[in-house]
């Protein structure tokens, strides 16, 4: 018996003639290589002597190097050719440090006047955990940042803000994934000028790596719970969202507290916003 999923002559779907679309294997892209079934997200590429190879870094942290072969790699189920990333950090010169993201620094650099384009995410700790980690980037790309406590007005938010070439407009959103009500919101959202992405998790608080936070896992809470609460008591932490967000804050440091699910959709925001755009 020969399973569909593949050919006549059992070549995998991975391998098919078929054209796959180029994808640049930029920092934070998810992708999963099809033979082994290692789903992570990028974090480096590098040039080997056996050819050029990418790194990919799954949510548990752990790291798989692979070939950065034409054919291999899916993203959600569907074969992409990777290709060279697009957006690269030049080198530190020697002395100079690298921003909070990972972007070289540029010490006693000014803010840039902010731009017309605006980055929306859904609350108050989504908007200060952008700022950690990216603040200083923003400010030399002259980004601001609002959060709109939820996104079930989204479209007319949207509409309001009438997004033009001069004045993209990107949303970031928490539990992004089908079937749920924020998946429904965004697909209502289209237009060229505007994009919407998000991260998988219900709370942006679940986006810290549990090991910087010095836990083993963010636990389960039941469906009709508040989130945030039931986190503190199944934690034995004191329920005060407040100060439990503060102590999550507190331990990142960089991108690497992050996980990977979050790099990418904010990485995607920013180039949205900012490159073709007025002083892009």
């Amino acid at each position: 018996m020969r399973s569909r999923e593949y050919g006549p002559d059992l070549t995998p779907p991975w391998k098919r003639s078929a054209p796959a679309p180029e994808v640049p294997a930029d920092d934070g892209l998810v992708v999963e290589e099809a033979v082994t079934g290692f789903c992570g997200a990028v974090v480096r590429c590098e040039r080997t002597a056996q050819g050029p190879t990418v790194t990919l870094e799954d949510r548990f942290g752990a790291l798989r190097v692979f070939p950065l072969e034409p054919r291999g790699f899916l993203i959600d189920g569907r074969p992409v050719t990777l290709t060279r990333p697009t957006r690269r950090a030049p080198a530190a010169p020697a002395g100079q440090g690298r921003t909070a993201s990972g972007s070289v620094a540029v010490p006693g650099a000014r803010a840039r006047v902010a731009r017309a384009g605006r980055i929306y995410v859904e609350g108050r700790h989504d908007a200060e955990l952008v700022e950690k980690v990216w603040g200083d980037d923003l400010r030399i790309e002259g980004v601001v940042v609002e959060y709109l406590e939820g996104v079930d007005d989204l479209p007319a938010v949207v509409a309001e803000f009438a997004p033009g070439p001069d004045a993209r407009l990107g949303v970031l959103v928490d539990h992004l994934v089908p079937g749920s009500k924020e998946s429904r919101i965004a697909a209502s959202v289209t237009g060229a000028h505007v994009l919407v992405v998000g991260h998988p998790f219900i709370d942006v608080w679940a986006a810290v790596k549990p090991a910087s936070v010095g836990i083993a896992a963010w636990p389960d809470v039941p469906r009709g719970q508040d989130w945030k609460t039931g986190v503190c008591r199944r934690l034995g932490w004191p329920e005060n969202t407040g100060a439990a967000w503060q102590r999550i804050l507190g331990s990142v440091r960089s991108y690497r507290d992050l996980d990977p699910a979050l790099l990418g959709p904010v990485e995607h925001l920013i180039d949205h916003v900012t490159v073709g755009g007025p002083n892009g």
